[in-house]
């Protein structure tokens, strides 16, 4: 075997992995929020820009697979249900943060407001536990001032500063905003 076959059938190997991760975290993600990708209010986050050319849809679920990626690195043996949920409610703010014209004077400072902002809405459509809510309401630290108290909070902090610097840096590029 030559070194150009070896190299295909390793990079072919390394797909093929990827893609039965890729199919494990989406059936996680179904399992665990079946409820929350049906909604047509967490889908309608697919119309808003996040960072850079990423709408706050892709960048939730981003957030979501990121926060399972690390807890299992890690091995955190964080509570899966919780991590999932959390992660993708924790920017559930509905509305396009860019249109300052949308907020009131003193909410235009989104970095510091949307993190209640989401809890408030999160919660009038779920039935969120504490882990949950302080996964949404302390995943802007240190700007929530208070620092989260669990792993899973602390996992999807991590994990949303990680999505938010390639987004922001254009390494990691969405396909802009989507009717839904």
């Amino acid at each position: 075997m030559n070194v150009i076959t070896k190299r295909r059938q390793k990079h072919a190997e390394r797909m093929k992995r990827l893609y039965e991760r890729h199919k494990r975290i989406q059936a996680m993600l179904k399992n665990h929020a079946a409820d929350i990708l049906a909604s047509e209010n967490f889908r309608g986050t697919r119309k808003h820009i996040q960072h850079g050319s990423m709408t706050v849809y892709s960048h939730c679920m981003d957030v979501a697979r990121y926060s399972l990626l690390l807890n299992k690195k890690l091995r955190l043996r964080c509570n899966k249900h919780d991590l999932i949920r959390g992660a993708l409610l924790h920017d559930y703010f509905l509305y396009d943060w860019h249109d300052k014209g949308y907020l009131p004077q003193r909410r235009r400072l989104h970095g510091f407001w949307h993190p209640s902002i989401a809890l408030e809405n999160a919660e009038k459509e779920y039935r969120l536990n504490d882990i949950q809510r302080e996964i949404i309401k302390k995943h802007m630290w240190p700007l929530s001032v208070v620092p989260p108290t669990c792993r899973e909070a602390w996992v999807v902090t991590a994990a949303d500063k990680y999505c938010s610097l390639l987004e922001t840096v254009g390494l990691h590029k969405g396909h802009g905003a989507k009717a839904s």
